[in-house]
Parts: structure tokens; C-alpha cells; sequence
């Protein structure tokens, strides 16, 4: 059994399978902008009607959401491949991914703004100002939480259990496969939607708010299957906030503007406090 799961762990996970992917989804972006963009423009001279009132499609600017939404789908890929390293590592990737959300989010906000008004009367033109200050604080933060992982990998031991390792590959592989389901879906209910005028008004919700719910739950189980490992109070203490700083990171796509960035910054806080303490409380073990 061992053997079986890493062999297709490696496989599936491999340098070779990696860098194909990459370029697969190189060519998938490049694709994605210029057809993004070719409906925009399409959309303007009504060739095809989709409507105004998708603002992704009334900026060219706009083109850009395409090809980072699949940069996206790279790291998570990642993320999944981190996930049997480690929770550090795990988390670290979490927190890339809802900033590259929020980047992401920042050129559909663009096409909303009004110039014509006071721009701090205009919910669009603050949600601008919200996320950009926002994706300055999280590459700070992410900056931060990444410094503090590696001092607690120089200074405290890592925990090199094979059946444990295993344990969290099977649940790699098994978050893969759910994952892939749930991104075919989302994209068919996506384009359905598309052509029936009817997407709903947060888009940047789309898939997400099922991913990270199934990574809390990847994540508990990942916890879980911990406590036969370990019982350091400390260990516990830092998975278990790490989850939680998760679970803020998914109550974030229930809201907009100022609250959903407040809840995104306050993940990555979360976390990085729980990495500070738990390197303070091994250093004094």
C-alpha cells in the first residue's frame, strides 16, 4: 500500500509531470487572454451580447482576470504538493493563493470605478482602494510568515514519520481528484452561466468557497491522523490555529469590500502569530 501511494504520489508530483504543467498552463493563460479579450471587444461592437452589466467583460482590462485565474490553478497544485510536507508549508501557499485572489479581484474592480464623482462616495472606488492596500499588507505579511517558517525549521526538529507521510499523500492525492472535479464543474456551470446573463455578482467566489472548504477538512484530517505522532502541546496548539486562520481565509468569500479584506489580513496575522509563539515556545523547551 505504502509503496503504491508513492509511486503515484511521485508520479503524479514528479519534476517531469511539474514542468509540463507549467507550460501547459503558460500556453493556457496566453490562450485565455486573448480570447478573454476578443469577447470583450466582440461584446463592445455587440457581435455577441453577453451585457454591459458584466463588468468582466466591458474593460479590456479586464483580460487579465483570465489568465491569472488559471495561475491559480498552478498553485494550487502547488498547495496540494506542499500539503504532505508540512502545515507551515501548506499555510504559507494558502496565503500566496488568497493574494493572488485578491490581485486577481483588483482588475475586475477596475472597470467599476467612477471618475465622474467623488471617489470616496462610490462603493466600487473604495472596494479599489480596500484591495489594494490589502495585497500590500498580505506580500508583507506572506513575507513575514515565511521568514518565522524558516527559523522554526532551522531550530526545531522535523517530525520524519513514514507512515504519517503517507497518510498525508493519500489525502493529497484524494484533494487532487476532488479538486479536479470540482474545477470541471465550476468552469461548466460557469460558462452556462455566461451565456445566460445570470452569473452571480461575487465571481471571485466561484470555486473558492468549495476549495477551502474541502482544505479544512483535508486539514483536520491532517490533524487528526497528527495526534498519534505527537501529543507536544505546542504542535497542537500551532496545526489548530493554522486551520483556523483557514477558516477565515473561506468566511472571507461570504463578504465584500472592507470586511472580506480585514477577514484576509486577519488570517495571515492569525497565522503568522501562531508561527512567532510556537518558535518562542520551542526555543525555551
Amino acid at each position: 500500500m505504502k509503496e503504491v501511494v508513492s509511486k503515484l504520489f511521485n508520479k503524479i508530483f514528479s519534476e517531469e509531470a511539474k514542468s509540463k504543467f507549467e507550460k501547459t498552463i503558460l500556453w493556457l493563460s496566453i490562450a485565455g487572454f486573448i480570447i478573454h479579450l476578443g469577447l470583450i471587444y466582440l461584446n463592445s461592437f455587440n457581435v455577441l451580447s453577453f451585457g454591459l452589466e458584466y463588468k468582466l467583460l466591458a474593460n479590456p482590462i479586464s483580460a487579465l482576470y483570465t489568465p491569472f485565474s488559471f495561475i491559480l490553478i498552478y498553485e494550487i497544485y502547488l498547495l496540494v504538493l506542499c500539503l504532505p510536507r508540512s502545515f507551515t508549508t501548506s499555510l504559507s501557499k494558502q496565503f500566496e493563493i488568497i493574494s493572488l485572489i485578491l490581485i486577481r479581484r483588483i482588475f475586475g474592480d477596475i472597470p467599476k470605478i467612477q471618475m465622474e464623482v467623488d471617489w470616496f462616495k462610490t462603493q466600487a472606488n473604495l472596494n479599489l482602494i480596500y484591495d489594494l492596500i490589502g495585497v500590500l499588507f498580505l506580500f508583507f505579511l506572506i513575507y513575514l510568515f515565511n521568514q518565522s517558517a524558516k527559523s522554526r525549521s532551522i531550530n526545531s526538529p522535523k517530525m520524519k514519520i513514514d507512515s504519517f507521510i503517507i497518510a498525508k499523500k493519500i489525502i493529497s492525492l484524494f484533494l487532487l481528484f476532488c479538486l479536479i472535479l470540482m474545477c470541471t464543474y465550476s468552469l461548466f456551470i460557469w460558462i452556462i452561466d455566461l451565456f445566460h446573463n445570470s452569473l452571480p455578482e461575487n465571481v471571485n467566489a466561484i470555486f473558492y468557497n468549495d476549495f477551502f472548504e474541502l482544505l479544512i477538512l483535508a486539514d483536520v484530517f491532517i490533524l487528526l491522523i497528527s495526534f498519534k505522532y505527537t501529543e507536544k502541546y505546542s504542535q497542537i496548539i500551532r496545526n489548530t490555529g493554522f486551520i483556523i486562520s483557514t477558516i477565515l481565509i473561506r468566511l472571507s468569500f461570504a463578504t465584500t469590500g472592507f470586511t472580506n479584506v480585514i477577514l484576509i489580513i486577519s488570517s495571515v496575522v492569525f497565522g503568522l502569530l501562531i508561527l512567532k509563539i510556537y518558535n518562542l515556545y520551542e526555543k525555551s523547551a
